[in-house]
This record gives structure tokens, C-alpha cells and sequence, in this order.
């Protein structure tokens, strides 16, 4: 392994150990990160972390925050994160369907705002669960 990630939320360490390489969502778009990757600090949009350890993909849904990289060190934190595979798939599902629900019938601009972000991260959860490798 070559990169140390860290990701974090305020109440807990959601991750803290080596990896091969990382993908993950800022706001400008998704960028990887490979050992000796240049210094970078960057805000984290709602989206999936990609983890490659070896041969193998592990999926997490981040729920936006900030990242630093240097050093081959990656610092993550977020407001909450799951890894892709404690995410319940019914409930994901049923969670999103009712976030679409809302968002249909809420009035006004903050009930929008509130129902898209809740959408966002829902679909987040899904695409999490269905992109396990």
C-alpha cells in the first residue's frame, strides 16, 4: 500500500488505513489520487469515495466536506460517510423513494432546497451499495 486515508465525521474515524489509490467527488468534479500525488486541498461535494485496495474496490458515500492531500496523506472530513457495504439496501431504497416523494410535494424554495438535498444524499447511498466491485 502507498497512501495512508484518514476519513473522518465529527462523531467517529469512518476509515484510518493504507491504500492504493483513491477516487473521490470535490466540487469540481472527481479527481484520483496515487501515491506522490501533489499537494491539494479541496472541498468535497455529496458523492462516492472509491477505494482500491490490491485488486479490490470498496465504495463509501460521502455526505460533503473538505479533503487535504500530501505526503501520500489523505485527510477526509465529512459531515457523514458509509461504507458501501454496511448501507442496507432495502432501506437505501425505500429512503430514496421517499426523498423523490418529497421533493414532488414540497412548497416553496427552502422545502426544495431541504427535498433536493435529502435526494442527493439518498441516491448517494444507492449508487454507493450498487457500485461494490
Amino acid at each position: 500500500m502507498t497512501l495512508n486515508l484518514c476519513v473522518l465525521t465529527p462523531n467517529r474515524i469512518v476509515w484510518d488505513s493504507e491504500v492504493k489509490e483513491i477516487i473521490l467527488s470535490t466540487n469540481s468534479g472527481q479527481i484520483g489520487v496515487l501515491k506522490n500525488h501533489a499537494p491539494i486541498a479541496t472541498s468535497l461535494d455529496i458523492g462516492i469515495l472509491r477505494i482500491r485496495l490490491n485488486d479490490r474496490w470498496l465504495t463509501m458515500a460521502l455526505m460533503g466536506g473538505f479533503a487535504r492531500i500530501g505526503n501520500n496523506e489523505i485527510t477526509i472530513l465529512v459531515n457523514d460517510a458509509e461504507r458501501g457495504s454496511d448501507i442496507n439496501p432495502q432501506e437505501a431504497q425505500q429512503t430514496l423513494q421517499i426523498a423523490e416523494a418529497n421533493l414532488n410535494k414540497a412548497e416553496g424554495k427552502r422545502q426544495t432546497i431541504e427535498a433536493n438535498l435529502a435526494l442527493r444524499r439518498a441516491r448517494t447511498r444507492v449508487e454507493a451499495i450498487n457500485m461494490i466491485s
